[in-house]
C-alpha cells in the first residue's frame, strides 16, 4: 500500500489521551453486550417457560442484528458527528437491553436482542473514529488501544453476564447493562470530538459502495479475505475446543470450559503491542509475525488436549498472534481512505465476520465429524492459507 498522505487534523477534534480511553471502555462495554445471556440460556428458558433451542434461536438474532449494525450504522459516524451518532447508538443499545428484560417470550427475546446485536457494532464506529481522528504516525497504536476493548468486551461479556446473572438473575444483569450504556452515551457527547462532515458521497451513496469496495480495491479486497480466513479459524478452534472439553474422556463442566477463554487475556495486551508495533516497522511484519505464531500454537495444541497447562498456552499464544494480525491489518484498512475510513471499516469488518460465523459453526461440527486433532489442523490451514494470501500481495491499490 502507498504511503498515507500527512491529514492535518484540527487541534480541537485530536483525540487526546483521556478520550482514546474512553473509547476503549466504551467499546468494551458495546461489543460486551452481544453476549451475556449466553451463560443463562437455561435459566432464560425456565424463567420464560420456553424451549432452550427457542432461546438458542431468539439469542442467534444478536449476531444477525450485529452484521446489519455493521453495513447500516458504522459508515454513519463518517457522514454525521461521532459523538452524536455513538450517543444516540448507546442510547437505543440502553432502551433495548431494558425492553430485553422485560420480555416475556422467546419472541419477543429474539427482537430485543437483534437490536441490542446491531447498536453492539459500536466498537467498530468507534475503532473508525479512531483511524480517522489519529495522527497518521500513531494510527495503529490509537487502533491497538481501541481494539483492546473490544477484546476485553468479547472476553467480559460472558465472565460478567454469567456471574451478575446468578447474583441478581439476567433480568437484573440486563437492566444493570442497560444502566451503564446508558451513562456512556452521555458521556459520548461529552467527550468525543464532533469532527465534521468528511464528506463526498451521500448515505444510501455510501450503501450502495460498500459491494463495489471489495472489487475495485486490492488492499481492502486481500485484508478483508485474508482477516475472514484467521477469524474463520479463531471461532473455529475456540468452539470446536468447547465441544471436545464437554465430551469424554474429559466431561468438563460449562463453567471450567469458560476459565479456558481467561487464555485469550494476552490477545488484550497483544493489542497494544502491535499497535505500536504496526506504526514503527509496517503492519505487514506484525501480520505475518502473528500469524505464524498462531498458526504453529494451533497445531500444537491439536495434540496437547490432555496436558492442561500446555493448552492453555497454546491458547494465549494463538489469541495473541491473531489480536496482534487484526490491529496491524485494519490499520492498513482505516488508512486506505483515512479522511472517510468508516465506508471500508464496514465493508471489511462484514466480511471479517462471516468468516467468524462459518467458522463457529463449523468447528462445533467438526470436532463430532473428525476429533479434535484434525479440527486444529483444519484452523492451522486456514491461517496458512491467509498468510499466502499476504505474501503474495503486492502492497497497493486501485483507485475507487
Amino acid at each position: 500500500m502507498t504511503a498515507d498522505p500527512v491529514t492535518e487534523i484540527p487541534a480541537d477534534i485530536r483525540l487526546r489521551s483521556s478520550v482514546v480511553l474512553f473509547m476503549s471502555l466504551a467499546a468494551a462495554l458495546g461489543t460486551s453486550t452481544i453476549y451475556p445471556l449466553q451463560p443463562a440460556i437455561a435459566d432464560v428458558a425456565e424463567s420464560l417457560g420456553s424451549p432452550i433451542t427457542a432461546i438458542g434461536l431468539a439469542l442467534a438474532g444478536g449476531p444477525i442484528g450485529y452484521m446489519v449494525g455493521l453495513g447500516l450504522l458504522v459508515p454513519l459516524v463518517d457522514r454525521f458527528p461521532p459523538g452524536r451518532v455513538l450517543a444516540a447508538q448507546f442510547g437505543v443499545l440502553a432502551v433495548a437491553l431494558a425492553l430485553s428484560a422485560a420480555a416475556g417470550g422467546a419472541w419477543q427475546l429474539g427482537l430485543t436482542t437483534a437490536a441490542i446485536g446491531a447498536c453492539s457494532a459500536v466498537g467498530a464506529g468507534l475503532s473508525s473514529v479512531a483511524g480517522r481522528l489519529a495522527p497518521p504516525h500513531r494510527r495503529a497504536t490509537t487502533l491497538g488501544i481501541v481494539t483492546a476493548g473490544i477484546s476485553v468486551g468479547i472476553l467480559a461479556g460472558r465472565i460478567v453476564g454469567g456471574w451478575l446473572s446468578d447474583e441478581i438473575g439476567w433480568r437484573g444483569m440486563l437492566l444493570t447493562f442497560a444502566a451503564a450504556s446508558a451513562l456512556i452515551a452521555g458521556w459520548c457527547l461529552m467527550l468525543l470530538p464532533d469532527a465534521p462532515d468528511a464528506g463526498g458521497r451521500g448515505y444510501l451513496q455510501t450503501l450502495r459502495s460498500l459491494p463495489r469496495l471489495l472489487v475495485r480495491d486490492a488492499t481492502l479486497r486481500v485484508a478483508a479475505s485474508a482477516g475472514a480466513l484467521w477469524f474463520f479459524a479463531f471461532c473455529a478452534a475456540w468452539a470446536g475446543l468447547a465441544v471436545a472439553l464437554s465430551e469424554p474422556p474429559f466431561s468438563y463442566s460449562a463453567e471450567r470450559i469458560g476459565l479456558y477463554a481467561l487464555a485469550g487475556l494476552s490477545g488484550i495486551l497483544a493489542t497494544r503491542v502491535a499497535g505500536t508495533w504496526t506504526d514503527r516497522v509496517g503492519a505487514r511484519r506484525v501480520i505475518l509475525l502473528g500469524l505464524a505464531l498462531a498458526g504453529v500454537a494451533a497445531f500444537v495444541a491439536g495434540f496437547a488436549l490432555t496436558n492442561t497447562l500446555v493448552t492453555l498456552v497454546c491458547l494465549a499464544l494463538f489469541d495473541a498472534g491473531l489480536f496482534a494480525a487484526q490491529v496491524a491489518n485494519q490499520s492498513t484498512v482505516l488508512a486506505i481512505d483515512p479522511a472517510a475510513p468508516a465506508r471500508f471499516n464496514s465493508a471489511y469488518m462484514l466480511v471479517y465476520f462471516v468468516g467468524g460465523s462459518l467458522g463457529t459453526a463449523f468447528g462445533a461440527a467438526a470436532v463430532e465429524w473428525f476429533g479434535w486433532p484434525v479440527t486444529a489442523m483444519i484452523t492451522a490451514a486456514a491461517i496458512g492459507a491467509a498468510v499466502i494470501i499476504v505474501v503474495l500481495h503486492t502492497p497497493g491499490r486501485t483507485a475507487t
